[in-house]
């Protein structure tokens, strides 16, 4: 079937450049008739003139223009353009010369006016290789441009597929963390076998939900995000019973707001694997508030600097995160002090 179509395809092409030169001969012999009457000797030296017409023209846009010209090799592309020149010149003479052998009988006054204009001649010849030439460049250049703009395509699709690799390995490090913090938390719990244990396993189921169900999602919905921070820090609440001072305070949150999932979380987990007590009190402040700029997320917590520079996977994943989804659609501020760590984040939400 291939090897058929390819037959078809080449048969069309040859009865296509028959059917052009056919009708650059027409062109020629009323070119070269200048009112003559005789129809049939401008037509036998249009045809003289057709075999280095079709040489020269098939040179350029077969040899000089894809090999030369297209790959930049200009000085090659110029010097063999001249070789070219020069002999399709002499050619073109050596034509005239039949012309005034076979046709005028050797005589000069019976030629065609225009056939003994040189000039005149060898711009008709050059006037159909230069046509034919722009065209073969017009569309060796749209070619280009289509090649080039599939390879851009592939490489964009590459870049995208990289970057969701990157992303699915960050969350695969947040996962294993944050599971083992809250596993750790209800192992002491059981061990204690308080009461608090069944309310605790209703709150990691819904986290696990979450975890596993909505974190694989593009976006989510900012309440969800929440929503699950909140379950974070009842679950946090049961660990650290009465050493735990926490606020989170909400303000203006639209229901159609979104993020990326598990991008607030990561903060709030870290605030509390490494925050320390102060006088006997972990104290953590989280302030979360929507306005027309966009999302502004504050969380702080109370910290002794005891050269633990040590914070963690979450905080170094959820910036890679950060400028692979909101690139320098956010503002990250992270200040360390003796006496507290806090962490600033503006971003724009969609």
């Amino acid at each position: 079937m291939l090897t058929k179509k390819v037959i078809i395809k080449t048969i069309v092409r040859v009865l296509l450049h028959i059917l052009f030169w056919s009708a650059v001969l027409i062109f020629f012999t009323y070119f070269f008739s200048a009112g003559k009457d005789s129809f049939n000797n401008t037509l036998l030296f249009s045809l003289f003139l057709m075999p280095v017409t079709i040489a020269t023209t098939y040179v350029s846009i077969y040899k000089l223009i894809p090999d030369y010209l297209i790959t930049k090799r200009y000085w090659l592309f110029g010097l063999y353009s001249l070789y070219t020149f020069i002999i399709s010149g002499y050619l073109i003479m050596v034509s005239i010369f039949f012309s005034l052998i076979y046709i005028a009988n050797f005589e000069y006054e019976d030629m065609n006016p225009i056939t003994r204009n040189i000039l005149l001649v060898t711009s008709g010849v050059y006037l159909v290789v230069v046509i034919v030439s722009a065209f073969k460049l017009l569309k060796l250049n749209l070619i280009q441009a289509e090649n080039t703009k599939k390879l851009e395509t592939k490489i964009l699709e590459t870049q995208l597929k990289l970057k969701e690799q990157e992303l699915n390995y960050l969350k695969m490090q947040i996962h294993p963390h944050f599971l083992f913090n809250t596993l750790n938390t209800m192992y002491g719990f059981a061990l204690k076998k308080a009461d608090e244990t069944p309310e605790m396993i209703l709150k990691l189921s819904n986290l696990l939900d979450y975890l596993l169900y909505q974190v694989d999602k593009p976006f989510v919905l900012l309440t969800d995000e929440i929503n699950h921070i909140k379950d974070y820090i009842e679950l946090e609440k049961m660990r650290f019973n009465n050493t735990l001072d926490v606020t989170f305070i909400t303000e203006n949150i639209l229901e159609s707001t979104q993020i990326a999932p598990m991008l607030l979380l990561p903060f709030v987990e870290n605030s509390f694997k490494h925050g320390h007590l102060k006088n006997g009190v972990l104290t953590i402040n989280i302030d979360l508030k929507y306005t027309s700029d966009g999302l502004y997320f504050s969380i702080e917590n109370s910290h002794s600097n005891l050269g633990d520079t040590n914070k963690g996977i979450g905080l170094e994943n959820i910036q890679k995160r950060l400028d692979l989804l909101y690139k320098n659609n956010y503002k990250l501020n992270i200040e360390d002090s003796e006496n507290h760590f806090k962490v600033q984040l503006k971003l724009n939400t969609i």
